[in-house]
């Protein structure tokens, strides 16, 4: 009796947890035309299916939040799907819905991470034996394929390198250095890069318009630049600003439950930098540690317009005035990228992290300020040449 109650009690839990999903798996990417970002990649699968020349072992690579393990759920399906392969597929065909649910005995998802050892690798060796239940291949998703013990590699070359013809395998992976070169050799490899900021703010309307919350565009800006590149991120974060903020998201919103500075601010201290004005670089800093803001994100912030400022010199022979109108050389701003990027790993893990920040600020002005020794003597040479030019000209003149 206690257990039958106790049953009812856990179904009960379970469906009540189950009727709300988090931003980022409601949004999942479903079919090839959700996947944002990664064009380089949908096309060359989308062609491999098109075309019948799919390989045996695919290897996602790329930083968390890409779209790995969504890709190889989609690819999964579009091998598996009724009449397949095929790459535009129904996805709310029964059969495409269960590889997406997890539930399809066809589609066998393994988590690298709890599933490393060289017996669970042996297992999965004797199993890719038997033909598929349902689909037309048995397709092996192994996430986070780098935790795989060296033993649990080895067990499992021979098997990459000649499977079944109905065995399909699909590694996903952040640490591609630590996946053995005979793994890598025997797949083809795919490198997802960080997804662009304007993508991600462009997802992230069309999802705030869906759910019928209103997102200020300076929000979603800010969303997009604490995501790195990473589209899990910034949903998640949206999810936490709807929780915190209800239908409606200013940009001040984000930057007070994050500690972010505002997009002017970070202009205003770059300004400052350029322009050598060290009350102004103080008095900014005094003003975001006192209002509890995120100094290491600052200067990373800092650094990204910084860098943008030095592609913007080079593309323009030389000079750029992107930071306040100040114009500065080429030289002028990678010394002064470089003093920031050097000055990092003293804001990150030094104990003043104020004074450690401040300090670094104050190093880069002077270090944009500084000349380079084998400048100066081109330089000097140039004038050496053009007066020893003049005195020559001009002597042959006077007779």
């Amino acid at each position: 009796m206690f257990s039958v109650a106790r049953v009812a009690v856990v179904r009960g839990l379970a469906s009540v947890s189950s009727a709300y999903q988090v931003i980022a798996r409601k949004w999942r990417p479903q079919t090839f035309d959700d996947v944002v970002g990664q064009d380089h990649v949908v096309r060359t699968l989308r062609n491999a299916i098109e075309k019948g020349r799919i390989a045996h072992a695919y290897l996602l690579v790329g930083p968390r939040g890409t779209g790995k393990t969504s890709t190889a759920r989609i690819f999964a399906k579009a091998l598996n799907c009724p009449g397949g392969p095929r790459a535009d597929f129904d996805p709310d065909d029964p059969v495409v819905k269960s590889i997406a649910d997890g539930t399809s005995m066809d589609v066998i998802e393994v988590d690298g991470a709890s599933n490393n050892s060289v017996d669970q690798i042996r297992d999965l060796r004797d199993d890719v034996r038997y033909a598929p239940a349902q689909g037309k291949f048995k397709i092996y998703i192994i996430d986070e394929v780098h935790m795989l013990s060296n033993q649990a590699f080895n067990a499992l070359l021979k098997t990459l390198e000649e499977p079944p013809p109905h065995v399909k395998f699909i590694f996903a992976t952040t640490d591609v250095q630590k996946v053995l070169p005979t793994i890598l050799s025997r797949c083809q490899r795919f490198d997802l890069k960080p997804i662009p900021g304007d993508l991600i703010v462009a997802r992230l309307k069309k999802i705030a318009a869906e759910e019928k919350v209103k997102v200020a565009d300076a929000a979603l800006s800010c969303i997009a630049r604490m995501a790195e590149g990473g589209m899990r991120d910034a949903q998640s974060i949206l999810d936490q600003m709807i929780s915190f903020c209800g239908a409606e998201i200013s940009e001040n919103d984000v930057l007070e439950v994050y500690g972010l500075v505002s997009a002017e601010t970070v202009a205003g201290l770059a300004q400052a930098l350029a322009a050598g004005n060290h009350a102004r670089i103080v008095e900014i800093v005094d003003a975001c540690d006192r209002d509890g803001r995120d100094l290491v994100r600052l200067l990373g912030d800092l650094q990204a317009l910084v860098r943008d400022a030095l592609l913007d010199a080079i593309s323009k022979g030389g000079k750029s005035t992107t930071l306040g109108g100040v114009a500065l050389t080429t030289e002028q701003i990678t010394r002064l990228l470089d003093a920031l990027r050097e000055g990092e790993s003293s804001v990150k893990l030094g104990l003043a992290e104020r004074i450690n920040f401040e300090i670094t600020l104050l190093k880069a002005v002077e270090a944009s300020r500084a000349r380079a020794i084998d400048s100066l003597i081109k330089e000097l040479t140039a004038l050496a040449e053009e007066s020893s030019g003049e005195t020559e000209y001009g002597s042959k003149k006077k007779p």
